[in-house]
């Protein structure tokens, strides 16, 4: 009696690319003919307010085009749309499969949907291998010489470094832990018939024609990215977020241009790792202030205003560009993140779990710790060692930053007319409450 072949399967989640894929490169090393897949997990696309939601369109297109790539090698991939616990099992079934292969996701969800499936696998015999990719340091690689995590950045970020040059070298200077997985030149697919892609009309979405940004970036962008980075008139930050996030690019590649070439924007990369670290240990800060005390504070948290911060109609030109140029293009300037989101928490004292919402709805580059830490880092009430009392006053940083107002001229159309809105708020006096607010909210704490 002939027995079944037995098969690997490599689970594809936010690493959508075949080279530079460290779980991949492990399938495909495994010695069993691997099978792909990638599942649209409802609990996640229904948690979605927009049916035109870009990113949905974003990971269809990317879906295709490496289900061709994987075909190209002889191989499949299957694309199935529902609960992983539910196709997962199903998949393990059709094709005998010996081992799960997969890389780590660090969202609270993404990691007990793993600890579930890992758990049916036990309980099947199969083998349920997960591993690092996304991420040069992850989880409890940086930490305190008490080994506790860091829980403010300088510290974390001089450690970090250490840890890149105690992996080593290669006789370029490379650190070692920045070498790339050669995935897309191993063979050992499973042959056979890939998946129809479910439609995203099955999956109550509809496509958009936004546009993405490339995934090359010149040299030189890199290269003078301390000096340009500041100024969203101008083309200076790479825009690589979005495929930082669903792992169309590896992280592996973009830190080793980093490494040679900017200090700068390696620290940002760092940024990114940093709050991945946050989230993991401290899962409370999805929903709650990384400082306790900070929840005490009193929001006014008007609708209304919160509408015309949304809607760019705030009478503060910078604030009000960045929010066009996110509703119009799911992608704002970090800079000017920064300034909205403090206009919002500080200017308008609306609590920072609205604006980080928002932001999730629109953000192309949508990463939730990132956006989580960065959020909370604005409101004052996160891991960032500065007092609360760090407020921009989106004026100077107007005139700082974009002193011809081109950002503002490309965004804003009625701007310098009477058409363009009277501020929501005067700064001195918004300033000063939100003093008074926050002094009342962390005293009532103590």
């Amino acid at each position: 009696m002939n027995t079944p072949e037995s098969h690997s399967l490599f689970w594809f989640r936010r690493d959508l690319r075949l080279d530079d894929n460290h779980g991949l490169a492990l399938a495909l090393k495994s010695g069993n003919p691997v099978v792909g897949c990638f599942i649209f997990d409802p609990h996640i696309l229904d948690r979605l307010e927009d049916r035109d939601d870009a990113r949905v369109t974003f990971i269809h297109q990317r879906l295709q085009d490496l289900q061709k790539e994987i075909q190209r090698k002889g191989g499949q991939l299957l694309v199935r749309y529902g609960k992983p616990e539910t196709e997962i099992p199903m998949i393990l079934q059709a094709y005998h499969i010996a081992a799960i292969y997969t890389n780590h996701d660090e969202d609270p969800y993404g990691r007990q949907r793993d600890l579930h499936i890992q758990q049916y696998c036990e309980q099947k015999g199969i083998a349920f291998h997960t591993c690092k990719d996304h991420l040069i340091f992850e989880r409890s690689e940086v930490l305190k010489p008490d080994g506790k995590p860091y829980t403010v950045f300088t510290p974390y970020a001089r450690k970090w470094k250490q840890c890149l040059m105690d992996s080593g070298t290669d006789p370029e200077g490379t650190p070692r832990c920045m070498m790339a997985y050669t995935s897309e030149r191993i063979g050992g697919w499973r042959q056979g018939q890939s998946d129809r892609i479910p439609a995203l009309a099955d999956m109550g979405f509809v496509s958009t024609d936004t546009s993405y940004p490339e995934k090359e970036v010149p040299r030189t962008l890199i290269e003078q990215y301390d000096q340009n980075r500041d100024f969203p008139a101008v083309h200076g930050t790479s825009k690589l977020g979005m495929h930082l996030r669903f792992g169309t690019i590896s992280i592996r590649a973009i830190a080793r241009k980093a490494f040679h070439l900017n200090e700068t924007y390696l620290n940002e990369l760092i940024w990114r790792e940093f709050y991945a670290m946050i989230l993991f240990h401290f899962p409370g800060v999805v929903t709650s202030s990384f400082r306790p005390g900070y929840d005490q504070i009193e929001w006014i948290n008007s609708e209304d205003a919160f509408q015309k911060w949304c809607e760019g109609k705030t009478g503060y030109p910078l604030v009000d560009a960045g929010m066009r140029q996110l509703n119009a293009t799911g992608y704002m300037h970090n800079r000017v993140r920064m300034v909205a989101a403090s206009f919002l928490t500080k200017h308008l004292l609306i609590d920072w779990r609205w604006g980080e919402a928002y932001f999730a709805r629109k953000l192309l580059d949508f990463e939730l710790a990132s956006n989580n830490g960065g959020w909370q880092w604005a409101a004052g009430c996160g891991t960032d060692a500065a007092p609360y009392f760090r407020i921009f006053n989106p004026t100077t940083q107007q005139k700082k930053f974009d002193p011809d107002c081109q950002y503002i001229k490309t965004w804003i159309e009625e701007w310098g007319t009477p058409a363009y809105p009277v501020p929501l708020v005067d700064h001195a006096f918004a300033r000063e409450r939100c003093l008074q607010t926050y002094r009342s909210g962390l005293n009532a704490h103590k």
